[in-house]
């Protein structure tokens, strides 16, 4: 788990480029704090942070193969790197100078091929440069879960692990540091910036299973080599659940391969229980981790508590208050690069601190949600079922009936939702200001843009799949690589820790992909469940009163603290602002004294507009500066 950095110049020297590469590179020296290396050629210059978790002694990057043809920079952990290396060796008669995982792409790429990747079992972003072809090879894991940055201009094409270090490369690409107005409303709408874009124009993200080639003074070709598709034949009932909790062993026992000291996070869930109870099995001397807060309602610390109990493992606790919240909000916007306003992420960089001082590879349960059907909203296909018998012009009836009710009226946005088809009404789990909102506070409103231009594409690839599987599709091109794993990978990486998610894998995809609906959702009310299949198979393996448990993640009081603890720091930030000609301020402002006063809940809608403000405080207007800390690790046995 490490920082990669990267430029294919267009017929300039490289040996020009490696001090504004190595300048960059410190923006993200808490990606690898353990050693920093710079390689070029007359194309190329690379740039890599290492946090060594295997081979620490040797693997260094970049690491050099075939005789100086390859040259690889590589962020993430391959899970079947020794597997990979005995074929190889055993059908090809490689040869290896390291005991690590790097090697193995590099070496796997050089006997199979951009086909490589698919063999690949695990989370990555690599960039591979053959002197011979003078070709840039690039690729991302199928879900998402590592970053990889990408921008293209006159003098060449950078890529990076972070987009602050490729904001700062800009002006060496001949690049400008515009904002991008469509991102930003799509960000209001979804509560983050989706891929491929960013809140810079000028910056792009390599899409998750994709993989790129570049020469020198050419367009980068990108080309996708993993599509995700959900279709039932998987089976169901006990022999199904028995293969389900087969292969979720077999992926947590490959999560767990570090010559460093792993343990995992753990919630009240039924998610991160069943990870943690499974690498219990391979560390008997497993530390889990939680956070909570200290108001009724918005804590899981207790229950957790209770599951390392029955599990058997050390357990810490770190409890966050709005105070530290607040202080630390703009720093933890830096480490984001793009603004992200879910709430969670917060605790989780202050759990991710703590964790660190024990560890430095932690596991998670991120996933389970998108492969097994574990939101709520999955089974709204089933509650809103009766108005798919709704004739057409009625439904039409009901949508502007919706619309003339009061706001936050019980049952206005149940009529609004049924009057529309899924692919208008279903747009990811977050849903922050709708449409007919946004031109009240977004000063570039565009009418034209909507968040159908991020979802049609996903659901024209689903078209005739069942309900539930369309979400699931939309999901994981929206939802889960845009808010879920950037999260994960911001906030644990700021502090150095590596974050490993064994439900994110290719054998437990290949399972839950042909699950049935059955095997997922069950119920329209709350007699229903999610993730059954899941559940079931989980029979054994988790504690008895986290089983059926109705999911709460790491929920944040905002709602609460934004109408007392954290009213002025609000009207503060908004008071502050430069970024008028973006938003308007004084909308923000009133929006801000109206949740104080009640009754309509506005606190998703302010945090998103507070996280943006500060992210403009910071990238554009240089008012913010958060101190960045030097990565630093007491240790706590």
């Amino acid at each position: 788990m490490c920082g990669l950095l990267g430029l294919l110049t267009a017929g300039a020297d490289a040996a020009d480029r490696t001090g504004p590469i190595s300048d960059a590179l410190r923006c993200m020296r808490h990606r690898g704090p353990d050693e920093s290396g710079t390689w070029n050629d007359a194309d190329a210059v690379f740039g890599f942070n290492r946090l060594s978790i295997i081979d620490v002694e040797h693997s260094h990057q970049p690491l050099s193969y075939a005789d100086g043809r390859y040259t690889i920079v590589f962020n993430g952990e391959i899970y079947n790197y020794l597997e990979l290396r005995a074929e190889l060796a055993e059908n090809h008669g490689a040869t290896f100078a390291t005991e690590g995982d790097t090697e193995a792409i590099v070496a796997a790429y050089h006997h199979w091929g951009p086909a490589a990747v698919s063999r690949l079992r695990g989370m990555f972003a690599f960039l591979i440069w053959d002197a011979q072809e003078r070709v840039l090879f690039c690729a991302r894991d199928p879900f998402g879960i590592k970053p990889l940055y990408v921008a293209t201009g006159p003098v060449g094409t950078a890529f990076a692990s972070e987009k602050k270090c490729l904001v700062e490369l800009l002006g060496e690409l001949g690049l400008t540091a515009d904002l991008d107005p469509v991102a930003l409303q799509h960000y209001l709408t979804l509560q983050y910036a989706p891929e491929p874009g960013s809140l810079h124009r000028a910056i792009r993200r390599v899409e998750s299973g994709t993989h790129v080639t570049v020469r020198p003074g050419a367009e980068p070709d990108v080309e996708r080599y993993f599509t995700p598709s959900f279709h039932a034949g998987a089976g169901t009932g006990p022999a199904l659940h028995a293969r389900i909790a087969a292969t979720l062993r077999d992926s947590v026992a490959k999560h767990m391969r570090a010559d460093v000291t792993v343990g995992a996070f753990l919630s009240g869930g039924i998610d991160s229980t069943a990870i943690a109870a499974l690498a219990k099995e391979h560390n008997p001397d497993l530390i889990t981790f939680t956070t909570g807060f200290e108001r009724e309602g918005y804590s899981e610390v207790d229950v957790a508590a209770e599951s390392a109990a029955a599990i058997g493992v050390r357990h810490v606790v770190r409890t966050v208050k709005p105070d530290e919240m607040m202080d630390a909000l703009p720093l933890i916007v830096w480490y984001l690069d793009d603004p992200v306003a879910d709430p969670a992420l917060v605790p989780l960089w202050f759990i991710a601190r703590e964790a660190r001082r024990h560890v430095k590879v932690v596991l998670s349960g991120e996933g389970a949600d998108e492969l097994f059907g574990g939101y709520t909203i999955y089974r709204e296909p089933l509650s809103l079922a009766p108005f798919e018998r709704v004739p057409g012009a009625l439904r039409g009836l009901l949508g502007r009936a919706s619309a003339r009710l009061p706001e936050g009226m019980r049952g206005k946005d149940l009529l609004r939702r049924g009057s529309l088809p899924m692919e208008r009404r279903y747009y990811g789990n977050a849903r922050i200001f709708r449409d007919d909102q946004l031109a009240g506070v977004l000063r570039r409103y565009d009418p034209r843009r909507s968040h159908t231009d991020v979802t049609a594409a996903h659901y024209a690839e689903s078209a005739g799949w069942d309900p539930v599987a369309r979400m699931q599709h939309v999901d994981l091109f929206t939802w889960l690589r845009g808010d879920i794993l950037v999260k994960a990978d911001k906030m644990t990486m700021a502090n150095s820790l590596e974050l490993r998610v064994p439900f994110l894998d290719p054998e437990v995809f290949a399972l839950a992909s042909g699950l049935p609906r059955s095997e997922k959702v069950t119920g329209t009310d709350r007699s229903g469940t999610t993730k059954y299949a899941l559940r079931r198979a989980l029979e054994g393996i988790v504690p008895a009163h986290v089983l059926n448990r109705r999911k709460l993640g790491f929920p944040v009081p905002i709602r609460h603290w934004l109408r007392d603890e954290m009213y002025g720091w609000a009207r503060d930030i908004v008071r502050d602002s430069q970024a008028d000609h973006l938003v308007d301020l004084a909308a923000v402002s009133r929006m801000i004294d109206a949740h104080r006063e009640g009754p309509i809940d506005h606190s998703r809608r302010i945090w998103t507009l507070l996280v943006f403000l500060i992210w403009h405080g910071i990238f554009v207007e240089d008012r913010i500066r958060p101190e960045i800390p030097e990565p630093a690790y007491p240790v706590v046995l």
